[in-house]
């Protein structure tokens, strides 16, 4: 099941979007503001933004711009009708489509399943700020230099970057690396994390994997 954010301040199409959407077996999360679209993003991973350009606390064009930074998710703007430079500076500052309002459910439906069709195709790439992961070669990339990752530390850092700003239990990670959980396996792990720092800071010093208490790790952009 896919999940779609909506940012919409007009309590009456957000209903019915989000009334749509349910229907048609998606998940929704509701965001009437740019803060309250950070708040959820910030707890709920989404696969999807469908995004206002007029906000109440801001602009949706610069919460494009903010979010694309941060997420690997793409954007769907809602416009106004004839309102050409919204367009064009919503798709420079990331946007993947646009609607202009007023638009036709079943039209803003099929906008949304063909931009989720196109992002499943092109998950070669995982990416989060100035990192890049290419999970056919297993490689790792940041501001386009290789950081020269071993097997075990790219599968820890893709499973953090797909989840990157949610903690990822230890466990999890000693299953997805050895296959196991034990005492050796999360010193084995301590050490690999230590590596990843190192490399992630010697290229960008933003890019950090806090540990979090109860026994997991975050990636996240400081």
């Amino acid at each position: 099941m896919s999940t779609i954010l909506l940012v919409e301040d007009n309590p009456h199409i957000m209903k019915i979007n989000a009334e749509v959407l349910s229907l048609h077996g998606y998940e929704v999360l509701r965001a009437g503001t740019a803060a309250e679209a950070r708040e959820q993003l910030r707890w709920h991973p989404a696969n999807l933004i469908v995004l206002d350009i007029m906000l109440p606390d801001g602009n949706g064009i610069d919460l494009c711009r903010e979010l694309k930074g941060r997420y690997h998710i793409p954007i769907l703007f809602l416009t106004a009708l004839g309102e050409n430079q919204d367009v064009v500076e919503g798709l420079r500052a990331g946007g993947d489509d646009y609607l202009p309002k007023p638009y036709d459910l079943e039209v803003l439906l099929a906008r949304i399943e063909a931009r989720l069709r196109s992002d499943a195709g092109s998950r070669r790439y995982v990416s989060y700020g100035n990192l890049k992961l290419d999970t056919v070669s297993s490689a790792g990339y940041i501001n386009g230099r290789d950081i020269l990752l071993t097997q075990k530390e790219f599968t820890v850092l893709l499973l953090l970057a797909q989840n990157a700003e949610y903690k990822v239990s230890q466990a999890e990670l000693m299953r997805e690396v050895w296959g196991a959980e034990s005492e050796m396996e999360k010193r084995a792990l301590w050490t690999l994390i230590s590596r990843l720092r190192k490399k992630l800071h010697s290229e960008d010093p933003r890019l950090e994997i806090s540990s979090l208490r109860g026994g997991g790790y975050l990636l996240e952009l400081l």
